[in-house]
């Protein structure tokens, strides 16, 4: 598929591509073990990363990023995730939901003051909206902020927060006081983690993605200039944000296919090459068909990824097309994985063996950036009213 980027031709983009299946193959795969058991990125690896300019792969070049699109950002996504999420993690905020707010929705300001950073790695970005009573429907937002003077007051608590144990700035979803007259009422903040009154928790633990911090946050009286709204206003920050998650929902599906990729991968070695009496369990073939099912999904998936990112980059579908492909591919990578584990048998269920690692991974893929739930209500509401629209 054509990429559609006069920023980064086809043929630049395969380079870096191919660098980048090269660097996850042989520099990141052989130290998943090591990611999983300290739960932590080595520094290495990081530093590595960061030269190859994977902190800011989807950020504009006049900001220092390498300029990718949608389109190109799935197909990278797709390498990404072939080995531990945790490591994708690392930088994906940077290039997704926080730094796509400031990419499409900052003032120019915040873009100057921000985006350089976010694109060499020496500002990790972490997006603050999940409450314990606000996760993919901010409907139950409960932090607010405060005009107060020139500037704006923050309070409030939010948790699961990726990559707040080593983030500097906050990109912070709050409800303004006094409330707007019209619109959402809900605004988007940069806040830098140095704030007086920001306070990060423990890590939390976790089922699985280790390697990948997430924590509580919470903001006690934290004081931002006005120059903290993003867009200078609450309605755009709020819109952009939305914005940003429809984007972000392309780039989780696409890792979910290359997690599957890897599982696939994972079960037909290991079906050719283990026995059971002597013969190859690969023979059986009960086996086969739990492969064959494994691969429709993948392959089905990857075309899934490849028609919503390029329905976003011409504009044709930035919403149910987004959410349709992470609802499939989410919940296909669950049952790939499932099977992946069935194949490997008795084997599979062990803590050290690549299967059970994604078993647990790919599990929180349906839950962030908008449960397969709400994805379902964007795809199904959203039906409805283009054909009332039609109909009106």
């Amino acid at each position: 598929m054509r990429t559609l980027n006069p920023d980064v031709p086809d043929d630049v983009f395969a380079d870096v591509l191919e660098q980048v299946r090269h660097f996850v193959r042989t520099a990141v795969v052989p130290r998943e073990l090591e990611i999983m058991e300290t739960d932590a990125i080595p520094a290495d690896l990081r530093d590595r990363a960061a030269a190859m300019g994977l902190f800011g792969y989807a950020l504009p070049q006049q900001w220092g990023g390498l300029g990718l699109n949608l389109i190109q950002d799935a197909e990278l996504a797709m390498e990404l995730g072939y080995t531990s999420l945790a490591f994708r993690s690392m930088f994906g905020t940077n290039n997704g939901i926080a730094g796509q707010v400031l990419v499409g929705f900052g003032t120019p300001e915040q873009q100057q003051r921000w985006l350089p950073g976010l694109a060499s790695g020496e500002v990790v970005a972490s997006f603050a909206l999940t409450e314990p009573g606000a996760g993919s429907n901010p409907a139950g937002l409960r932090t607010t902020a405060r005009a107060d003077g020139a500037g704006w007051v923050i309070d409030g608590a939010k948790c699961f927060i990726t990559n707040a144990p080593s983030a500097n700035l906050f990109v912070v979803f709050a409800r303004v006081h006094p409330a707007p007259e019209s619109g959402s009422g809900i605004a988007v903040f940069l806040v830098p983690a140095e704030t007086d009154g920001v306070s990060v928790g423990s890590k939390d633990a976790k089922m699985g993605q280790q390697g990948a911090g997430t924590a509580d946050v919470r903001f006690a009286g934290v004081r931002v200039g006005a120059d903290a709204l993003v867009g200078g206003d609450a309605e755009s920050g709020y819109r952009a944000a939305m914005t940003s998650l429809a984007r972000g929902r392309v780039h989780i599906a696409a890792l979910a296919v290359g997690q599957a990729q890897r599982a696939l991968d994972e079960s037909v070695a290991h079906a050719a090459t283990a026995t059971q009496g002597g013969t190859p369990i690969g023979d059986f073939q009960l086996v086969q068909a739990m492969l064959a099912d494994q691969y429709t999904g993948v392959a089905a998936g990857r075309a899934m990824v490849r028609d919503a990112a390029h329905a976003w980059v011409t504009e044709t579908d930035r919403r149910i097309v987004p959410s349709a492909a992470k609802l499939f591919c989410t919940e296909m990578v669950g049952k790939v994985a499932d099977l992946a584990v069935q194949v490997h048998g008795g084997s599979g269920y062990m803590r050290e063996v690549t299967v059970e690692r994604i078993y647990r991974d790919v599990r929180l893929l349906r839950l962030y950036e908008g449960t397969s739930e709400i994805q379902r209500l964007i795809i199904g509401g959203g039906l409805v009213r283009a054909e009332q629209r039609k109909n009106s």
